[in-house]
């Protein structure tokens, strides 16, 4: 029997790419997002915030998995309303509709975020560290987190915890993106926040996998880190990019998008995701850091998730 998967957030930049995984692995896959799409017949156009759009998963899609992506994910976001209306309140309307629904799905996979470790002294975090929020989104998936739990025995609760992550089609307004832009036009100079920081990088695709193959072998009830297990400093990623493209650019701190509460380092630990009695397959989803830049062909690329 072919499986189907639900991806909340499809049309989004990393539901884009989880769709095609789940596509190419031989799923039925079904979207939903707030974007209207009549031409397609697996898409839910639905709205976290209105629970009663949310009938339409039970009613017509009836997945085997739910991935839920849809979120307000820019941390830098000066009105934090977003995060706790979409991310809590939205989360909690969707996880209400699954586990009434007629058929509820066998496993629900959240995506939470590596943010809510926050500023830990810890240099590897393991998914038992300690979580320290240091800002509103972070805040708001931490709360989520707990509020998924008490759905995991109705739902298969599955949490994740991605660090940041590269690829073609992110947003400009996302560090990684912002500065292969800046490269590409060969802007003379690029306007950054905090640049005191260093961040756990992986490729979108490896991401991509790593929900699908959870999807596969539904460890219910636990929490994975997605992470690459290496830190890269932002002058790194600026040494990159200028060793790829050949130019130069200066750094310019502009104190509107320095964030006082901004979190140093995120290194994650991806032991947990491809260790026993997991598949192994997940290990090779969570090693790649890719270098944030590069992608298979050699062309430069984007992030998420991001600082």
């Amino acid at each position: 029997m072919t499986q189907r998967v639900l991806v909340t957030g499809s049309e989004g930049f990393t539901g884009r790419y989880v769709c095609n995984e789940f596509a190419v692995a031989g799923w039925e896959v079904w979207g939903a997002g707030v974007q209207p799409k009549p031409d397609n017949p697996r898409y839910l156009n639905i709205n976290l915030l209105q629970p009663e759009t949310l009938r339409l998963i039970g009613e017509r899609a009836q997945p085997h998995v739910v991935v839920h992506l849809a979120a307000s994910a820019f941390v830098a976001e000066t009105d934090p309303t977003d995060f706790y209306a979409v991310n809590l309140l939205g989360t909690r309307h969707l996880l209400e509709a699954l586990s009434t629904a007629v058929t509820p799905p066998l496993c629900t996979i959240v995506a939470s975020s590596a943010n809510v470790y926050g500023n830990s002294t810890l240099e590897v975090l393991e998914e038992t560290a300690e979580t320290h929020p240091a800002n509103d989104y972070a805040v708001s998936k931490l709360a989520m987190e707990y509020l998924a739990k008490t759905y995991m025995e109705r739902l298969g609760i599955v949490i994740t915890r991605p660090f940041n992550y590269s690829g073609v089609g992110q947003e400009p307004r996302y560090l990684i993106p912002k500065i292969v832009s800046h490269f590409k036009k060969q802007a003379a100079h690029i306007e950054l926040g905090n640049t005191d920081v260093a961040r756990d990088f992986s490729d979108v695709r490896d991401i991509a996998k790593a929900y699908r193959l959870l999807a596969e072998i539904r460890p219910n009830g636990e929490i994975f880190n997605l992470c690459s297990g290496e830190a890269t400093a932002l002058e790194t990623c600026i040494g990159i990019a200028s060793e790829i493209t050949g130019h130069d650019i200066e750094v310019k701190v502009n104190p509107e998008f320095v964030r006082a509460n901004e979190v140093k380092t995120l290194r994650g630990c991806g032991k947990k995701l491809g260790s026993a009695p997991l598949d192994a397959r997940l290990a090779k989803a969570n090693n790649t850091l890719g270098n944030g830049f590069v992608d298979h062909n050699g062309a430069i690329a984007g992030s998420s998730d991001g600082i």
